[in-house]
């Protein structure tokens, strides 16, 4: 009956030369916004309804002036041949947009306040004008920077030397998509390198425990920075080293306490420690346990990380 009346009510309006009124197409009250913006739209807007903001079922939905604004003077422009140019949304979120940044992220931060983006006015990104709309796409069904294998491209846009180590030999397996830029940043965050953790080495430790120890023995570097010897991103010597040893622990280690490396291989069979180093692993020939050794030996090389 009630599909009946709104039939006859639509004939009805028809037949007295009234416009039918519009009817919401995807969000509650998007009705004289679609009545413009349909699926001939160069940006796909209907696209929203494929989205979580687009679940009408949901009281927390919002509508299109939720972030857009009420927008009276585009709502009101009539278009035409000799009208002026076509005014904005009253907040607009695309990248010629000229709405003000911090207008654009507090549309966001009305209802995305909490859980990991209660830092985000002290973060990085957010010192250097990046809003919500720089990296994901609201009204796409499918935003790139939510996922794994897509979102390092999103990342990459602005962190080019990121990229080019990223696809260096040695590199963590984002390009595989078994991780991806936020297993170890929180690009909402507002520690300096925006981490998942507070520091450099407690990030690491969520997938490298074997390295935390406590060790009897500890390495310094290792409890002060893992960065100090490796490349994260990626690099072109095993391990993500930044360089290989013996130049890598020449960088700290000088002569005074052991020989130093020569920078050539042996040219022939030797026992000299001041050439084995180059050899395979180098320095880690003798010192295997690099990160920390537990070595409990009553002797004066039981704390130079040998087993």
């Amino acid at each position: 009956m009630r599909v009946l009346l709104l039939v006859l009510g639509l004939l009805s309006a028809t037949a007295w030369g009234q416009d039918p009124a519009p009817q919401d197409r995807v969000l509650n009250g998007d009705a004289k916004c679609t009545r413009c913006h349909d699926e001939n739209d160069s940006y796909p807007v209907l696209a929203i309804g494929a989205t979580k903001h687009g679940t009408r079922a949901d009281p927390r939905t919002p509508s299109c002036t939720s972030c857009h604004g009420a927008s009276e003077a585009h709502m009101s422009h009539k278009g035409g041949s000799g009208a002026g140019p076509r005014p904005k949304p009253e907040i607009g979120f695309g990248k010629h947009a000229k709405t003000p940044i911090d207008t654009r992220t507090k549309a966001c931060l009305t209802c995305h306040q909490g859980s990991s983006r209660v830092e985000w006015q002290m973060s990085a990104h957010a010192r250097t004008d990046v809003t919500c709309s720089s990296c994901h796409l609201v009204h796409a069904p499918r935003d790139p920077v939510r996922d794994r294998v897509a979102q390092s491209d999103t990342c990459f846009t602005c962190h080019k030397e990121q990229r080019v180590q990223v696809n260096r030999p040695v590199h963590h397996p984002i390009p595989e998509g078994k991780m991806s830029c936020s297993s170890c940043h929180d690009v909402h965050g507002g520690n300096p390198k925006q981490l998942t953790r507070d520091s450099t080495t407690e990030t690491c430790y969520t997938c490298h425990m074997e390295k935390r120890g406590p060790f009897v023995h500890s390495h310094p570097p290792v409890q002060e920075d893992c960065s100090i010897c490796h490349q994260p991103h990626g690099t072109t010597i095993a391990s993500l080293l930044k360089s290989r040893a013996p130049f890598l622990c020449q960088e700290c280690h000088s002569d005074t306490s052991h020989r130093s490396q020569a920078g050539a291989l042996p040219s022939g069979r030797t026992t000299s420690s001041g050439l084995t180093g180059t050899v395979a692993r180098g320095c880690m020939n003798c010192h295997t346990n690099i990160h920390g050794s537990n070595s409990k030996e009553n002797s004066a090389t039981s704390g130079r990380f040998r087993r």
